[in-house]
């Protein structure tokens, strides 16, 4: 990992194969688009649940560098905010509540951190559910991991706009028992009661196992790096989604198996299939305004052509 002072206004992107990344070549015309040049963009890459002394190097170094404006953070969410947050002067109440930060930015010569996967998750769902979804079909959510992003999720369905049509029940496995506790512990100060049920399941035969007896209809998300950052699934090919069921792919980038899995039964079980790019553009145009002062809109002609200049670049 090294790290250069930077010379024109940067962002950066902390993650774990950055150089893959779509936004490498989305950000210049972006960039140009929203009037913010000059400026670039820089890949950070960490390991997974790296050092915490890592995390604190680089989140002092933008700290520091007066023209390093702030980051975007994906895989390492939560890691990081365990790590720095005597670092930030300043914590939104939602990236608090949930201990992860996805935005990093500078306001007023203070760094802040602000959590906007509970938003951006949020808008990314209404581009394939239909507002009422869940109350009109009954139907369950699977969520496969419990890192920021599913953390995220269920406050969207507990305490954000989507609690006024929630899931039944919302199933969450992960291989970590102590996420899993951080989620459950929330969720219950959230008012889950017995809404959401945690599995500690190093097994994805386990998963399988959820997953086969979900109701018809219901929503099955990989919320895990296994497909982009690690090559996999955290289901077999034995698992069989529910019937008129949603599979939801947090990815949008890599081998993407949780999404072939799921295509080999579209037809015989009517899946629908997404992947995680709405996610990926909303997420980075809202963390973008953040960090340059501006606003983007989520929706509208500015955000159709910041849209459609991605999609080029797919």
């Amino acid at each position: 990992m090294e790290l250069k002072k930077a010379k024109i206004p940067t962002m950066y992107f902390i993650g774990v194969s950055t150089g893959d990344s779509s936004s490498k070549i989305i950000f210049p015309r972006w960039a140009e688009t929203l009037g913010i040049l000059p400026c670039e963009l820089v890949g950070i890459d960490l390991k997974i649940h790296d050092d915490p002394r890592n995390y604190r190097k680089v989140v002092n170094f933008i700290k520091e560098d007066p023209l390093s404006l702030g980051a975007l953070v994906t895989t390492h969410k939560m890691d990081l905010m365990a790590a720095c947050r005597n670092e930030f002067e300043v914590i939104d109440s939602v990236a608090s509540e949930l201990g992860e930060v996805s935005s990093i930015y500078k306001r007023d010569r203070k760094l802040c951190a602000r959590a906007t996967d509970p938003e951006c998750g949020g808008l990314a769902l209404k581009n394939f559910l239909t507002s009422g979804y869940f109350n009109e079909t009954d139907s369950e959510l699977l969520i496969l991991g419990a890192g920021g992003s599913s953390l995220a999720l269920v406050w969207y369905f507990l305490k954000g706009e989507g609690r006024k049509s929630p899931p039944s029940k919302i199933h969450v496995i992960n291989r970590s028992q102590a996420r899993l506790d951080h989620l459950i512990n929330l969720a219950e100060g959230w008012g889950s009661g017995e809404q959401v049920v945690s599995y500690h399941a190093s097994d994805p035969s386990i998963a399988d196992q959820i997953l086969n007896e979900l109701k018809p209809g219901s929503l099955v998300v990989n919320a895990t790096g296994l497909g982009k950052d690690i090559p996999g699934s955290p289901i077999t090919n034995s698992a069989l989604f529910p019937e008129k069921g949603i599979a939801w792919d947090f990815n949008y980038r890599g081998n993407l198996k949780f999404l072939t899995q799921a295509r080999s039964q579209k037809q015989t079980r009517k899946i629908t299939l997404v992947d995680g790019w709405d996610y990926f553009v909303i997420g980075w145009s809202q963390v973008i305004a953040d960090i340059f002062n501006i606003e983007i809109p989520t929706s509208g002609v500015l955000y159709e052509l910041l849209s459609n200049q991605a999609k080029k670049y797919r």
